[in-house]
């Protein structure tokens, strides 16, 4: 179920928002994969000139392997579009990313884009974040920073901030940029927008896994097929 309805959200995204001419900021995780599937089948049929800007190590190599353009922020620092997945979506909007550990470029790709727009299945979506998503807020940190990041978020923002353990190596993950990523598991609903800044102004923090304020619009893939669509509300 939830992987075809991460297909039905990837291919709306990719359908309503791609367009010919466009640089396109493609993101990590396994719904992206999906919607990387469907751009490749547009660039071929609709013969689109399309550049793509990966935000991983594993969305570089999906590029690659579907024989797309890729480039970098070097040479196209300004994109038309970031499409990307999601750990969690609360009713403002607010995501926390970063379940794949690629919160820190995923960010700055998302950033550089006019429009960012975000996939998900029914399983991310919530009302308030850490309803569905038990696992925390990813805090992206410079190794030897992590202790004290850790001891100043818990003290600060109670809960605790625990090294990410890797599963197929031995030790701590390591993500594309050779740092370490403290889980955050928060107690309760917080002002994100404040927290976050507040979390990035710690020295060795490189980024958070919280996105304020930068989706434009969310896909969900439904159980019953169908696809919803969520914009930020009006304020």
């Amino acid at each position: 179920m939830a992987e075809e309805a991460k297909k039905l959200a990837a291919y709306a995204a990719v359908d309503n928002h791609i367009q010919n001419n466009q640089v396109v900021g493609v993101g990590s995780g396994s719904t992206i994969v999906y919607a990387v599937d469907r751009l490749a089948e547009r660039v071929r049929q609709e013969k689109l000139n399309i550049v793509c800007v990966p935000t991983s190590f594993q969305a570089r190599q999906l590029i690659l392997q579907h024989g797309l353009t890729l480039s970098d922020l070097d040479r196209h620092p300004e994109l038309d579009v970031a499409i990307d997945g999601a750990d969690e979506v609360d009713a403002a909007l607010t995501l926390i990313k970063g379940g794949g550990g690629c919160l820190a470029q995923e960010k700055i790709v998302a950033g550089c884009a006019k429009h960012f727009i975000v996939i998900a299945d029914y399983r991310k979506d919530s009302k308030v974040l850490g309803q569905q998503w038990m696992k925390g807020v990813p805090v992206e940190v410079i190794p030897m920073a992590y202790v004290p990041v850790s001891r100043a978020i818990a003290r600060r923002f109670g809960g605790e901030a625990v090294l990410r353990m890797a599963v197929s190596k031995a030790g701590p993950v390591v993500t594309d940029n050779s740092n370490f990523i403290l889980d955050w598991k928060f107690e309760h609903a917080q002002n994100w927008k404040e927290v976050n800044t507040a979390i990035k102004m710690i020295p060795g923090v490189v980024e958070t896994g919280l996105f304020v304020g930068m989706a434009e619009r969310v896909y969900f893939g439904m159980e019953d097929g169908s696809v919803k669509t969520r914009d930020p509300p009006i304020n």
